[in-house]
């Protein structure tokens, strides 16, 4: 009683003397006493303001990192018992609440095998309703020049890395010759969701690592920090999906450039000033979008680009931009081509530099004919049926047939929730294929389309002449003597699809 009866008088003592004592002696009293505490004190303390200077109009970058990087600690690494802290979010954003360090709690957190202390100060200027925030970092003083500059350098760089991963991110179009629009980009796909063959996803999410930590290796071996891929195969065979896998994986935005909304050279620079770093440039069609290939073996051609310099995109604007000099502004970058048919792409452009990896995307065979029928109908069928279909599935890659990822996920999403169903309507479409005679040569992992025209003489119905054509734009080549034959397993096929088409109410 004795002793609180003093503490109470002591307190009483020190409120009189803040009333008579002037403002100028009380804080020089109250730097007097923190000097003494700093003396005594075995810890140094740095204080981080949430704005510079006094007039709270220039925000400090360094603060905002503290916090990003305590709000990415905190989900990491929660301690027991949690700090107290405030929860925020915004009616504009779709995302979560987020949540912060509340004013006046601190937080530990460890470094180079020292334990450091985050504080949160929020004070309440007088005769104002302003509030000013800070945060304080407590450090050992022993070790406190060493460990200060590093631990600092670690928090901007891990701020930096979780502002752009957990930020949204856009697709943009060029809109106008010499600016982009944007929307925000959700595409669901991802390397869990597409049927690639396992080699080739293993390949592409190595490459796609190693680049995105290559800066200090690109910058020791003196090239940009670029990159750039082919993607070659038949249309649907899932090249524009496997794009948006990459900018999903590595959490790039996506700048689908058409180029025949690009007037000139001068507008291809114009917009690659613009594109961020962390970005997936996109030209799809790269053989269809301009008359590029091999137009610097045509004198005309060339006689043309002297007389029309400067009023459309050539060849040599497009190479600059892959690979010249302007294609250093900016760092961390991929680019991506895609094309049908990749005899169709000029030499100039498939040298590595321009275009470093070939990717073809051919035809479903049969891992991912298994892996999609899994993942749209799921469930179990008869023993045996599915191993027909895959059967079916490595004959048609034998016998050089293509069918894309695109056409399976056709048939199975007709049929999703009846595997059964979906199993026998995808063999059929199989052995109509082999049988068929739907034979396409494929030139590293596309077709060459040939258009054959058979006339087919069906004497037990009208006698009129019909002209019979394969799917998917592929002919049907008839054997002399054979097509009576053909033209029942034909009718067969009908007829079951039918009775299937039936059952399902289709």
């Amino acid at each position: 009683m004795e002793l609180l009866s003093q503490m109470w008088s002591l307190l009483g003592l020190l409120t009189v003397l803040q009333n008579i004592l002037p403002t100028q002696l009380l804080s020089l009293l109250h730097s007097l006493w923190e000097s003494l505490q700093d003396a005594l004190t075995p810890y140094s303390y740095f204080d981080i303001p949430e704005f510079l200077g006094s007039a709270a109009v220039d925000p400090n970058d360094l603060y905002r990192h503290v916090h990003l990087y305590l709000y990415h600690y905190l989900l990491l690494h929660p301690p027991s018992p949690p700090p107290r802290l405030t929860l925020s979010s915004s009616p504009s954003s779709p995302s979560p609440p987020s949540f912060s360090l509340s004013p006046n709690h601190s937080l530990q957190d460890s470094f180079a095998g020292h334990r450091l202390l985050w504080t949160h100060h929020s004070d309440t200027l007088h005769d104002s309703l302003e509030e000013r925030r800070s945060f304080s970092l407590r450090l050992p003083k022993r070790h406190s020049s060493a460990l200060l500059h590093p631990y600092l350098s670690h928090l901007s760089s891990s701020a930096h890395t979780i502002a752009i991963s957990s930020r949204d991110r856009r697709i943009f179009t060029n809109s106008s010759p010499t600016s982009w629009s944007s929307v925000p980009f959700r595409h669901p796909a991802t390397f869990q969701t597409l049927a690639l063959h396992p080699e080739l996803r293993s390949f592409l999410l190595s490459d796609l690592d190693s680049f995105m930590a290559g800066r200090e290796f690109y910058a020791r071996v003196g090239r940009p920090w670029k990159r750039g891929y082919l993607l070659h195969g038949p249309p649907g065979s899932g090249k524009s999906s496997l794009i948006a896998a990459m900018a999903n994986h590595l959490r790039y935005d996506v700048y689908d450039l058409e180029l025949t909304r690009v007037p000139h050279n001068s507008a291809l620079k114009s917009l690659l000033l613009q594109i961020t770093p962390r970005s997936i440039i996109v030209i799809e069609d790269i053989d269809c979008s301009l008359q590029l290939t091999g137009e610097r073996h045509s004198k005309k051609r060339k006689a043309d680009d002297e007389d029309d310099e400067g009023e459309r995109v050539t060849l040599s604007g497009l190479l600059n931009f892959t690979d010249g000099l302007w294609s250093c502004c900016g760092e961390e970058k991929i680019i991506v081509f895609t094309t049908n048919y990749k005899g169709g792409v000029d030499k100039a452009l498939l040298r590595p530099g321009r275009m470093d990896v070939h990717m073809q995307i051919g035809g479903c065979g049969a891992h991912m004919m298994r892996e999609m029928l899994g993942r749209y109908v799921g469930g179990e069928a008869e023993e045996g049926e599915e191993e027909a279909m895959m059967d079916a599935a490595e004959r048609c890659t034998r016998n050089g047939v293509v069918i894309t990822a695109a056409e399976v996920g056709e048939v199975l999403l007709r049929n999703r929730g009846q595997r059964e169903v979906a199993i026998k309507e995808l063999m059929a479409e199989l052995e109509l294929r082999i049988n068929g005679g739907c034979s396409e040569e494929l030139e590293e992992g596309w077709v060459e389309e040939e258009e054959v025209e058979v006339e087919v003489e069906e004497e037990a119905a009208t006698g009129r002449e019909k002209r019979r054509r394969g799917r998917n734009g592929c002919a049907v080549r008839e054997a002399s003597g054979g097509w009576e034959r053909q033209v029942r397993f034909f009718g067969r096929l009908r007829s079951l699809t039918k009775s299937e088409s039936g059952r399902r109410g289709v």
